[in-house]
């Protein structure tokens, strides 16, 4: 693996580009990382993660962990890793391995994520469309679990 790096699948290498704004072409994402961390967001909602076989090596090559701390997202890293693990000791930011190893959890969500978006934007022709009826039905299936369910402060007391 290359440290400080999050690669991306060569099998959805060309999807996550279609997913962003570049030459011309309007994407629902602007950075190729944008697209990342929703993929791995819904790749861990939908309890998908997929270790990644070859890797993309052109575009999109293998991204920077300081694009993603630019953006805010090293958050989503660790919170995502500590979930997965449910070890403190994975947040540590002075361990290469957990590094490494919070890296590889957020890839494997993000290749989860991203066959589960490819399958659902399957024949679309605008993405945003496709991803606002996606981000519509999760929140239904949200409301079908909770229906009509106060917000209780005091489940987080006890």
């Amino acid at each position: 693996m290359a440290l400080n790096r999050v690669r991306v699948a060569k099998d959805k290498a060309d999807f996550v580009k279609a997913l962003t704004e570049s030459e011309g072409k309007t994407g629902p994402f602007q950075t190729y990382a944008d697209v990342m961390v929703f993929a791995a967001a819904l790749g861990m909602r939908r309890k998908k993660r997929v270790p990644l076989e070859a890797i993309s090596k052109r575009e999109p090559s293998p991204i920077s962990l300081e694009v993603f701390i630019s953006r805010g997202y090293d958050l989503v890293l660790k919170l995502m890793a500590f979930l997965e693990e449910n070890d403190p000791q994975i947040l540590s930011p002075f361990d290469a391995d957990f590094e490494e190893k919070r890296a590889v959890i957020f890839e494997e969500y993000a290749n989860g994520g991203l066959e589960v978006l490819r399958e659902e934007c399957r024949g679309a022709v605008d993405y945003s469309d496709r991803l606002l009826l996606l981000l519509m039905s999760e929140r239904e299936r949200d409301n079908q679990l909770e229906p009509d369910q106060e917000f209780d402060l005091t489940r987080f007391l006890n």
